[in-house]
């Protein structure tokens, strides 16, 4: 399957949805007609016959027939894909007999990363696909707000600087209604009043607007500021902080762009303690922390060059930056997987290729809310 093969598929299925096609284009498809889900909200049956469901009721959108081919692209295959990760998620509870599959969105993203990267899929049509199924389901109860007492509205804001909110409307709707499930129709109102919001504040069909990049890296960290106020910035360090798989040439980069900066990296950190890869990982961070604080006291700029490559490795990289002040820079690196190991299999590492495919299953990239600016260097 490659990316020629798949806009080929869409565009035929927009005339009729071939189901067998798909299945031998995407095997992983497959085990989502033996999956079960929970009745209640899926009297449908399996996932598979849901996702055609979803399908058909997607193409039935005005807003999905009125959209260009990449739109359409983006859709349809967020639709397709949407809960590929449920048969890797199925829980029965042994005793009620009830169906779960916690965590499948974020699964799912993962997992349709790794597919559309193999396909080809160009990176900013695979990214917003990714970024959709990782949130296909909020919209059916964003307007409560979240466990962490985030409203609607910082919701919204958030996501509107990650994906089209717009998108997001029409694959949640298609969603909901491409199941029998009784409650569908008051789900649907709470999609319809979740699209109405944030139409109302200026970003369906864009990021919202804030004052100024530190106004919102504040806001969406948490801090009480209304978006259009600028907050005063204090000053602190200019960081320049790397993402990417290994051997994605954040070392090339850095030394080519950067290269009167001082570097914070756990390679130049396992180096300095002796250490191989893997081994005391804990002893190599210390190291390379202390120096970064070193750094962000004298308020002096400088990189930090790591793969970053989950989202909970990032955080805790940004909480500390953040908590200096310091003013951050993105930069996420990509390369073609066979590229990636060939780069890798030529450098004086203990890294091995089988340690990065093993890495891929946590790979998130980047989303442009997580820091002042945020960059994709993918060619």
């Amino acid at each position: 399957m490659n990316y020629p093969d798949l806009q080929r598929l869409v565009l035929q299925s927009e005339r009729q949805i071939d189901a067998a096609a798909w299945l031998a284009a995407i095997p992983s498809l497959a085990p989502l007609a033996n999956t079960p889900q929970d009745p209640y909200y899926h009297a449908e049956g399996d996932v598979w016959t849901h996702t055609l469901m979803v399908l058909e009721a997607l193409l039935q959108q005005a807003d999905y027939q009125a959209s260009s081919q990449d739109e359409r692209f983006v859709l349809f295959v967020s639709a397709l894909l949407h809960d590929i990760a449920k048969p890797d998620t199925t829980v029965i509870d042994p005793d009620s007999g009830r169906i779960g599959q916690p965590g499948h969105s974020r699964r799912g993203a993962v997992d349709a990363r790794l597919l559309l990267w193999r396909a080809g899929v160009p990176f900013a049509l695979r990214e917003a696909i990714c970024r959709l199924i990782a949130v296909h389901q909020l919209p059916f109860f964003a307007l409560s707000g979240n466990r962490q007492g985030q409203s609607a509205e910082f919701l919204i804001h958030r996501l509107s600087w990650e994906l089209p909110l717009w998108m997001l409307c029409c694959l949640a709707e298609a969603d909901m209604q491409g199941r029998h499930y009784v409650g569908k129709a008051a789900v649907l109102d709470e999609i319809a009043l979740f699209r109405e919001l944030a139409q109302e504040e200026g970003c369906l069909h864009a990021p919202r607007h804030f004052a100024d990049a530190y106004t919102r890296v504040q806001y969406f960290r948490g801090t009480r500021v209304h978006p259009d106020y600028a907050l005063h910035e204090p000053p602190g360090s200019s960081v320049t902080m790397l993402a990417g798989l290994p051997a994605s040439g954040k070392d090339t980069w850095v030394a080519e762009h950067c290269p009167q900066l001082p570097v914070i990296s756990f390679d130049d950190a396992r180096e300095a303690l002796g250490l191989k890869h893997g081994q005391n990982e804990g002893a190599a961070a210390h190291y390379a922390i202390d120096r970064a604080k070193a750094l962000l006291r004298q308020q002096r700029p400088f990189v930090w060059n790591s793969t970053h490559l989950s989202l909970q490795m990032r955080q805790k990289t940004l909480d500390l930056l953040y908590a200096y002040k310091a003013k951050v820079r993105l930069v996420y690196l990509e390369r073609p997987e066979a590229e990636l190991y060939r780069r890798n299999s030529r450098r004086d590492s203990s890294l091995r290729n089988a340690d990065i495919q093993r890495m891929l299953f946590k790979w998130e990239v980047p989303v442009p809310s997580e820091a002042h600016q945020v960059d994709y260097l993918t060619g």
